[in-house]
């Protein structure tokens, strides 16, 4: 089983959706960003920008991010992408670590750590409640 997790810049989750270990991580990019939560700001208004890893980078999964107005930002497959140079308008590197501190969070539950439920809407509701306390403690903390 693999948990697709959208962050803001700092770490709280927005989107969580699950899929089977052997689905591939492209497929998940219209579902994930049709789970969000909260408002978007108007996109013409608000550039919003949108860092995914290499398993991203599809034509489908590119095409379903720039339908909804993100600016992308993704390294491509099989090459080391270069960071450009500070000041550089170009510079929004994916910043992964970003991403695995939130499911390092998620980590702490130890409920969701090892997935026991049976049916996948049980776990999907039990993620998205330990993303709510996550976003809860953010808030107040």
């Amino acid at each position: 089983m693999k948990r697709h997790l959208l962050v803001e810049g700092k770490g709280v989750p927005l989107a969580i959706t699950i899929t089977g270990a052997n689905v591939p991580d492209m497929r998940q990019t219209g579902a994930v960003l049709e789970a969000i939560i909260v408002v978007r700001p108007d996109p013409a208004l608000v550039p919003q920008h949108l860092c995914q890893d290499k398993g991203y980078d599809y034509q489908a999964s590119r095409q379903e991010v720039y339908e909804r107005g993100y600016q992308l930002h993704i390294p491509a497959k099989g090459l080391d992408t270069a960071v450009p140079p500070q000041g550089d308008p170009a510079r929004h590197p994916a910043r992964r670590w970003v991403v695995e501190r939130a499911h390092g969070w998620l980590h702490k539950f130890r409920k969701i750590l090892v997935r026991y439920e049976r049916y996948a809407c049980n776990y999907l509701g039990l993620l998205q409640f330990a993303c709510a306390l996550i976003v809860a403690r953010k808030l107040l903390g």
